[in-house]
């Protein structure tokens, strides 16, 4: 099938195609120039998903494009049509069977997309990688970790995925006070004291500013004192050991009386489907 008249000779026809091929080549460009427009756009977390199928869009018109020019082109070159697909088709096979793993990475990653698994800012746990997801490529998910490295996970091994929508896992300090007024101040002023310089020594395990409330009524008639810790999941052990491993020897210079058991530290358990999914 000859796009061009048959009155035109040799190099005529190879500057047509070669201008075919170009041509395409800028309709190619200017694809790839509106798409990333497009993206651009899309910063609100809720379109990350419609810039990972944009995406793959683009790449899917891109393709077709190049294959099109290129048919064409080797059409008027003398080679046909169904060479030309018999030939692509052996090397699609040959390349689809070569490359599982990238076919598979591909529509991995479209089926989070669709199926709405998690989303671009939401703080993560996959494969045991607890992290920010940065970004939701086709062939790669990004997150960012506690300690400010990009983790690329390539999305045919993403499996069991932990959502924490409040973006960290909740730890609960409750300190015991003593009866007499002065020293229980004396206590809750240590604890704090002690807490903070966890907070300054520790900036890659909590992830939001310490917060104390109190002094609570315990169901025993007694006064204890409340810290709230943010941390990164997987990372509340740290806290765990350190604060009381800390917090109990000084405590019991201003109070020899002072136990171990004054001093319990757990996690927050929030029963509501809001903050918490599973996959």
């Amino acid at each position: 099938m000859d796009i061009f008249p048959d009155s035109l000779s040799l190099w005529p026809r190879l500057a047509l195609v070669l201008g075919m091929v170009v041509a395409a080549h800028i309709c190619v460009r200017i694809i790839r120039i509106v798409s990333n427009q497009i993206a651009g756009r899309m910063m609100d977390r809720s379109l990350a998903k419609a810039k990972t199928i944009n995406s793959l869009v683009t790449s899917t018109i891109v393709f077709m494009l190049y294959f099109a020019a290129v048919g064409i082109a080797l059409t008027e070159l003398g080679v046909p049509l169904t060479a030309y697909f018999a030939s692509a088709s052996v090397i699609g096979l040959a390349v689809a069977f070569g490359s599982q793993g990238v076919v598979q990475d591909v529509v991995t990653g479209v089926t989070a997309v669709l199926a709405d698994q998690f989303d671009v800012g939401e703080m993560v746990e996959i494969n045991g990688q607890a992290g920010i997801v940065e970004k939701m490529g086709i062939r790669f998910t990004v997150l960012r970790n506690a300690f400010g490295a990009r983790v690329m996970i390539p999305n045919r091994t993403i499996g069991n995925v932990i959502v924490y929508p409040r973006g960290y896992v909740r730890i609960l300090a409750d300190v015991s006070l003593p009866d007499d007024p002065a020293l229980a101040a004396q206590v809750a002023d240590k604890a704090r004291q002690v807490a903070g310089m966890i907070h300054d020594e520790l900036p890659g395990v909590l992830r939001a500013p310490l917060e104390f409330l109190g002094p609570f009524e315990s169901l025993a008639g007694g006064q204890y004192l409340r810290i709230k810790f943010r941390v990164w999941p997987g990372r509340n052990g740290v806290v765990e050991t350190v604060f009381r491993q800390r917090l109990v020897p000084a405590l019991r210079l201003l109070d020899p009386d002072f136990a171990d058991w004054m001093v319990t530290v757990n996690l927050e358990i929030d029963d509501s489907n809001e903050n918490s999914r599973h996959w």
